[in-house]
């Protein structure tokens, strides 16, 4: 065998990420702490993501550095219970949408067979959300439990918004990955994308009619938690949703909400696939 059979190429974006490098069974691997594996997720999603859209065909060939950033956040991370507020929800919210990767590569492509969803969808998948458990954080938990118990408990319905759930119809994905010191800016601008993209948020003006992601309706118990003082007549969740996406809107659009005669609608949820491969569904 040539001395040269075994090399490897170090991919850039690897000694960006400061990276060491193991050799296992004759491959190049690279060693994951936990520090190391919060950046490694950070350039997955910058050379993965676009626009919300993933490139999934790419991330499960090229896997190995995700799938040990996967691994790497089964055991729970050392004082943990000390981190501060936002660099524990920014893990959670990482971790989310990481298993949500994880989980659609290891099923890619997917060929459903429900008449209920598209065919590619990753509600094909069996026990997507509530039925699969995962290893993070020292404990075995579903993608829902996760929302529920982990993200839920830190009291700001806008995380909901931050967590990719594989599908057309998800608040964006972002093409970073959340950390402590950024998270206020980072969960604004999830609002702003949110209230600004007509798929998640249509006023329209001439129907009087305001037309939401049913994600605010699924979550509307914590998202009610924004709802300003009862004196419109409106709804909790209705003068939440008018708290949340005013700051983002143009004064036209606000002067709308303002005249509060419009009526809320929900947008079924577009369950396709956010996949990037081959152009944007």
């Amino acid at each position: 065998m040539s001395r040269h059979a075994t090399r490897r190429v170090v991919p850039a974006w690897f000694r960006r990420a400061g990276l060491g490098l193991a050799l296992v069974m004759g491959v190049w691997c690279p060693i994951v702490t936990q520090s190391s594996s919060a950046r490694v997720f950070d350039q997955i999603l910058d050379q993965y993501v676009r626009d919300g859209f993933v490139y999934y065909a790419a991330l499960k060939v090229e896997r190995r550095a995700f799938d040990r950033h996967v691994a790497s956040l089964a055991e729970r991370p050392a004082g943990f219970d000390a981190w501060s507020e936002a660099r524990r929800l920014a893990y959670w919210l990482n971790g989310y949408n990481a298993l949500v990767l994880r989980t659609v590569i290891d099923h890619y492509p997917i060929r459903g067979m429900s008449a209920e969803f598209p065919d590619d969808s990753v509600m094909q998948i069996p026990g997507v959300f509530s039925g699969r458990e995962h290893r993070i954080a020292g404990r075995r938990l579903t993608l829902q439990a996760i929302e529920d118990e982990q993200v839920a408990a830190f009291g700001d319905p806008r995380a909901h918004l931050a967590l990719g759930r594989g599908a057309v119809g998800s608040p964006r994905l972002r093409s970073e990955a959340f950390s402590a010191d950024r998270l206020e800016a980072q969960l604004q601008a999830v609002v702003a994308d949110f209230a600004t993209t007509p798929h998640h948020v249509t006023l329209d003006r001439a129907g009087d009619e305001v037309v939401v992601s049913a994600v605010l309706g699924w979550r509307a118990e914590e998202f009610s938690t924004l709802a300003g003082a009862d004196g419109t007549g409106r709804s909790p969740i209705e003068r939440a949703l008018v708290t949340l996406i005013s700051p983002a809107l143009f004064p036209s659009e606000r002067a709308f909400l303002t005249r509060n005669t419009f009526r809320l609608r929900y947008r079924d949820f577009d369950w396709r696939l956010n996949d990037l491969t081959g152009g944007r569904p």
